[in-house]
């Protein structure tokens, strides 16, 4: 497993999207067995999640993220603590032992509520539930999305909302776009063929279908297991969002759904998989 830190001078960096160095821990047995520094070159917070991605980043940890970064980071497959703060060492080791607490996107008004990190010390296979790369964005794109923007960083202002008019996020309202490569995977397959061959300034409505979207929600993905399984699991309470481990020992995102005096469920769908998503997409700015 390795854990990203937002680094400066020994401490959590507080804001991920300025964040201009990284420290990088390998962590084996739940120990953690090297570390090491690296620069991010000035990347924009959408570019971070591609950095990270590429150095095999299973986790990060930092101070400070908006709902853009937090929402690149999970098209790259990569889990969230947000909200640490203090020595970055420090923070590490109180992932491992199960006592960091995740604030989630603490920098806007996005819609995820922040929940526990903790793992509940069991390595649990999840039926072949793929967190990492497309699968946490409802599959690959089923072609190679082809346009005019394909390869390149785009910057778009977007505001989604649900069948029923309620608004589940928004960038205007956080007043930072949204920085990604586009036709690079960090995002949902039916926004990028949305922006793909959009000109700077031009304004898009889009309706998606949740293949378009996180996929439609799997029954495979809901698991039930004793109380006596999980060490920790009788403090968490339904509708909590937890992490348990996969046989590869990465932490797998899901959510408390059932829980009585002898059993727990879990779901590990994304939190919006089956859903119809509405977006109005503004192309910002096109960097290269």
């Amino acid at each position: 497993m390795k854990i990203a830190v937002t680094y400066e001078n020994g401490e959590v960096f507080q804001h991920f999207g300025h964040t201009e160095t990284f420290k990088l821990y390998e962590v084996e047995g739940g120990k953690v067995v090297s570390s090491e520094l690296i620069s991010s070159n000035g990347s924009g917070h959408g570019a971070l999640a591609g950095l990270l991605a590429d150095r095999a980043v299973n986790l990060v940890i930092c101070g400070g993220i908006g709902g853009g970064a937090q929402t690149a980071l999970a098209e790259r497959g990569i889990e969230l603590c947000a909200g640490a703060s203090g020595s970055a060492d420090e923070a590490v080791e109180a992932y491992l032992r199960g006592e960091l607490v995740n604030t989630g996107a603490n920098c806007d008004h996005h819609h995820e509520e922040g929940h526990s990190c903790h793992d509940h010390g069991e390595d649990h296979g999840c039926g072949g539930h793929d967190e990492g790369g497309c699968g946490s964005c409802g599959g690959c794109h089923g072609s190679r999305l082809e346009g005019r923007n394909v390869g390149k960083t785009v910057r778009t202002h977007y505001r989604g909302t649900f069948n029923d008019g309620t608004q589940f996020d928004s960038s205007y309202d956080r007043g930072e776009p949204l920085e990604f490569v586009c036709g690079a995977g960090m995002m949902i397959p039916g926004y990028d063929a949305a922006v793909a061959n959009m000109e700077v300034g031009q304004t898009v409505q889009v309706h998606l279908m949740p293949a378009e979207a996180y996929g439609e929600s799997d029954p495979e993905a809901v698991y039930t297991f004793e109380l006596s399984q999980l060490p920790g699991a009788e403090a968490v309470s339904v509708g909590q969002r937890v992490y348990l481990r996969d046989p590869y020992g990465q932490p797998v995102p899901v959510t408390v759904i059932a829980k009585d005096e002898t059993t727990i469920t879990f779901d590990a769908n994304h939190e919006m998989a089956g859903k119809e998503l509405n977006f109005t997409i503004e192309l910002v700015e096109v960097l290269d």
